[in-house]
């Protein structure tokens, strides 16, 4: 009874936030945001016209079961293209060439069910279209039904990625992935290496207001000395849900809203509520200080700085044109895949009979 009642409230949030007004950035807008040579805003136009619907549909009915699911893609877009760009290599699987780049320390708190949802739409679309949508395109556009289906901005997202035939080493992807202990000029710096500036780094972290942190990644904030930043209130709440350094246990990023997509985030740094360090250094450090109090106060410019860093970084070195491949199975290389190899044997033995 219990489930059948959480069910339920979660129909509802989900229905409440359809139905209210969002910010779009539609097609018309597309001059503001330059894409790189071989994506295109119409990329599937005649291949898979049903594939946003497909996603959209599907990612429906998942978040009414379970809307926290929508943090999980939104992060694994961010862990995707952060370390070699937008090709779902944090997808792969490991190999006899090494363990992959979800064995890495920063990708170990990704969500299982989030790599499970990205193959089942895949398996979806390719039963549609055939095998024409890259995995990397199903990551980045279920990332922003993550955020527009939470009451976040709708923006077009420019396709035609290519998923990548190589995953990162652990090193490299540990080094691509701001840990949340980070404090701004950690953040500031590595971002810069990406070709995203100062209010993409802000923006890019609103993407916190969705979603939860482990204890481990805030309990230095707590012990042996408290954060003086942190808001005592917030830290005693910390506390009685981590109430040891090696507790082994979660709680929301966002206190005021943590299931809907909006500008709360910010509101939480400006009265010392925030849950890493990561996120409280972009309100204490005077770099990002006007940039956050900014957003907090008008959730429109923070809509519109969000989407514009997302479409910057959903271009962050790919693949595209006859480089890398389409996945048949997300977490396999087309080379490892049997399935597709021994389809393959049989279509050329059957030739040759």
């Amino acid at each position: 009874m219990a489930s059948v009642a959480t069910s339920f409230t979660t129909l509802l949030l989900l229905s409440s936030l359809l139905a209210s007004p969002s910010f779009w950035v539609s097609k018309a807008d597309q001059t503001a945001f330059p894409i790189v040579k071989g994506l295109s805003w119409t990329f599937y136009k005649s291949s898979c016209p049903k594939v946003e619907s497909i996603i959209r549909k599907h990612l429906k009915k998942v978040f009414n079961e379970d809307i926290g699911q929508a943090a999980g893609l939104l992060r694994l877009h961010f862990h995707d293209c952060f370390v070699k760009g937008c090709d779902a290599s944090v997808l792969l699987d490991g190999s006899a060439s090494g363990p992959s780049e979800q064995d890495a320390t920063p990708n170990l708190t990704l969500r299982a069910k989030a790599f499970e949802i990205i193959n089942d739409l895949r398996e979806r679309i390719h039963k549609e279209c055939g095998r024409v949508v890259s995995c990397a395109d199903i990551v980045a556009l279920a990332a922003r039904d993550s955020v527009f289906l939470t009451g976040g901005p709708y923006y077009d997202v420019p396709l035609g990625r290519r998923d990548g035939l190589t995953f990162a080493a652990q090193n490299a992807t540990i080094d691509n992935l701001p840990p949340p202990t980070a404090n701004t000029t950690f953040i500031l710096n590595l971002l810069a290496t990406k070709n995203l500036d100062t209010t993409d780094a802000v923006a890019l972290s609103g993407g916190h207001t969705i979603g939860r942190g482990h204890c481990s990644s805030f309990v230095n904030r707590l012990y042996p000395t408290q954060d003086p930043t942190m808001d005592e209130t917030f830290a005693n709440d910390l506390k009685s849900i981590c109430p040891s350094n090696n507790t082994n246990s979660t709680t929301v990023n966002d206190i005021r809203s943590p299931n809907k997509f909006d500008n709360n985030y910010y509101v939480d740094l400006v009265n010392r509520q925030g849950l890493f360090t990561s996120d409280q250094e972009l309100y204490t450090d005077s770099r990002t200080r006007e940039i956050v109090e900014s957003f907090a106060a008008d959730e429109t410019l923070f809509f519109e700085s969000f989407v514009r860093g997302m479409i910057k970084m959903g271009q962050l070195s790919l693949l595209t044109g006859k480089q890398g491949e389409i996945r048949a199975n997300c977490s396999v290389r087309n080379s490892d895949n049997q399935y597709l190899v021994t389809v393959v044997e049989e279509e050329v033995w059957s030739e040759l009979k």
